[in-house]
């Protein structure tokens, strides 16, 4: 099969023929329709997240499935799939307290690279090719965790299906699961690209009154307020001043940090109503401290936490955010703003770094991929 390989932090991704082997026990074959590309993929081709190499990278993807190993029961060749990064076992600590995105079982498989029984499924000739995040969706084809595998509607094209593996849970999430956003409530955003612009959609499905983005490009500034955003600010101006000026002085009730810059947590922080919620989701560098004031964050009773993948249950979540996009309520396709072949996987990669996109995705099957 085709597949883009990273071979090293800072270089390019080479598109060549790789070899796959048949799923194992407890696995799914899926002949992928599109991937989205995410911040994610590009941080690790730079080398600012590490990970091992050489990898096929990609993490957001939908398809169908070609095969099963044995023990697999929930799915069978020819169901439509959209794919989690964190297949979660079901029985550790975390997933029995309803929390499976933090599976302890599955973190350390998806840090080494490898399937969850520490094996790898790809090779280039004689060399074995890590997979990420249990996907590895810039290919055509891919062999995952059941678990990773969870089948949806068929009446989603699966171009867009793709993306509620990963932007849309994430940025709806952090809204709606973690931030616990009610309706009249003001949301602040910092960031849209598109788990910014999906918080929004969370904002917006959760009924809140003000709905209020920070972003430095006008674009995008432009693009929030079409998906729904009341207000959308330029980091260059007094945030904190104006987010004060919107609320009447009390500041926003649930707040969230897409970008991932300590810098940022400080506006966020002042930002917040007392007795608010700031929502870490953007992962900083590896050796990045946040500093938060001492004495106010005591006495004003601010919630600052992180969200990892929404804080969500993937396997309930994912179809729950497609029915809502299938009953017009969630306008998932309008993410995409351009569409690529794999070959061209690079150029959507620079496109995502120079910010030109809310979502590129990579169409690797034109006939089940469903976007136009």
């Amino acid at each position: 099969m085709e597949a883009a390989v990273l071979w090293s932090p800072g270089e390019s991704l080479e598109v060549t023929e790789v070899t796959l082997d048949p799923p194992g026990p407890g696995e799914v074959l899926v002949r992928l329709a599109a991937t989205g590309v995410c911040a994610s993929d590009w941080h690790t081709q730079t080398g600012r997240i590490p990970s091992p190499t050489p990898t096929v990278l990609g993490h957001e993807g939908a398809g169908v499935v070609a095969d099963v190993g044995s023990g697999v029961e929930h799915v069978r060749a020819g169901d439509p799939v959209a794919l989690s990064w964190m297949p979660a076992c079901g029985a550790c600590r975390h997933c029995r307290a309803g929390r499976p995105v933090l599976c302890t079982v599955s973190a350390p498989a998806l840090f080494a690279g490898t399937q969850l029984n520490g094996g790898i499924r790809l090779h280039k000739g004689d060399r074995d090719l890590f997979h990420y995040s249990f996907l590895s969706t810039f290919a055509t084809h891919t062999v995952v965790p059941a678990a990773s595998a969870i089948k949806i509607r068929d009446d989603v094209p699966l171009g867009v299906a793709s993306l509620a593996g990963c932007a849309v849970l994430t940025g709806y999430g952090a809204v709606v699961f973690r931030g616990g956003a009610r309706p009249g409530s003001t949301v602040l955003i910092f960031g849209a690209g598109g788990v910014g612009l999906s918080a929004v959609m969370g904002a917006v499905s959760a009924g809140a009154y003000r709905v209020i983005v920070v972003d430095p490009q006008e674009s995008k500034r432009t693009g929030a307020l079409e998906f729904g955003a009341t207000h959308a600010l330029d980091p260059a101006q007094d945030v904190v001043a104006a987010v004060l000026d919107l609320t009447d002085g009390f500041g926003a009730d649930v707040t969230i940090d897409a970008v991932g810059r300590p810098e940022v947590m400080t506006t966020a922080f002042d930002a917040t109503v007392p007795g608010g919620i700031i929502v870490c989701v953007g992962i900083p560098g590896p050796d990045a401290q946040v500093q938060l004031p001492g004495p106010r964050f005591v006495r004003e009773e601010k919630v600052v936490t992180g969200s990892l993948y929404g804080s969500s249950r993937p396997a309930s979540d994912i179809p729950m955010l497609l029915n809502l996009y299938a009953a017009g309520k969630l306008p998932i396709d309008r993410l995409v703003t351009a569409t690529y072949p794999l070959a061209r996987i690079n150029d959507a990669l620079a496109d995502l770094a120079a910010g030109a996109l809310n979502r590129g995705v990579v169409v690797l099957d034109d006939q089940i991929a469903g976007l136009r």
